[in-house]
């Protein structure tokens, strides 16, 4: 699942993208508010991590620029900024949720997984999917009641896909929501991790659509 950060602070923005990395999510980071607009455009996030205090705008601005070109995406505003009416102007100005530094990386991760439910239409912490049963809380997987190990990029693969069921997804989109801008990776690794998910939680749940991409059918 594939965040954009932006965060000015060097030291705040590395600790983030250690912490979110290591919970299972790919992220990007920015450290100025006027590249978000591109980055939207061009490459596709599950949610944007958003400080208001930026070097070059603020972020309030972004946010509404954001909006203004049709971006639906959840955003969650992560700001120094505690009061009540810098609260109501974020959230008035089209932010889903706001929280306030210092914070819990427990709580900004909780923030993060009701964020992206809700994109998904689901309101469950656990994502049914015909016997599979898919976790974003624990990054666990279950088929049939039978715990299904996978690896990092293997639950990655599969969240991104079960938490936009119903959509195509092309193997560059899957690509980018494993290694965002990191464009080291293997040209075929994608199928490689498509292969061993089949493996492991059934042939017939990850579809391909020649020439287009890979979907996970809605129940």
């Amino acid at each position: 699942m594939r965040i954009l950060l932006v965060e000015d602070d060097r030291m705040l923005g590395e600790s983030m993208v250690a912490s979110l990395s290591r919970h299972g999510y790919t992220v990007d980071w920015l450290q100025l508010g006027n590249g978000v607009e591109i980055a939207l455009r061009t490459e596709t996030f599950m949610a944007v991590i958003l400080d208001l205090t930026l070097p070059d705008t603020d972020g309030l601005d972004v946010l509404r620029r954001v909006r203004r070109a049709g971006h639906t995406l959840p955003v969650l505003i992560l700001t120094a900024r505690d009061d009540i009416e810098d609260r109501v102007k974020g959230l008035d100005g089209g932010a889903d949720d706001y929280l306030v530094k210092p914070f819990a990386l427990e709580e900004l991760l909780a923030r993060l997984r009701v964020l992206i439910r809700r994109a998904a239409g689901c309101t469950e912490t656990v994502l049914e999917i015909g016997d599979l049963s898919l976790s974003l809380k624990n990054n666990e997987v279950t088929v049939q009641n039978r715990h299904i190990s996978l690896t990092k990029n293997e639950f990655k693969l599969l969240a991104t896909l079960a938490t936009q069921a119903g959509r195509v997804l092309s193997k560059d989109k899957l690509q980018q929501a494993l290694h965002g801008w990191d464009d080291t990776a293997s040209d075929n690794a994608i199928e490689v991790h498509i292969h061993n998910l089949r493996k492991k939680v059934g042939g017939s749940l990850i579809k391909n659509i020649r020439g287009v991409g890979y979907i996970i059918e809605n129940n």
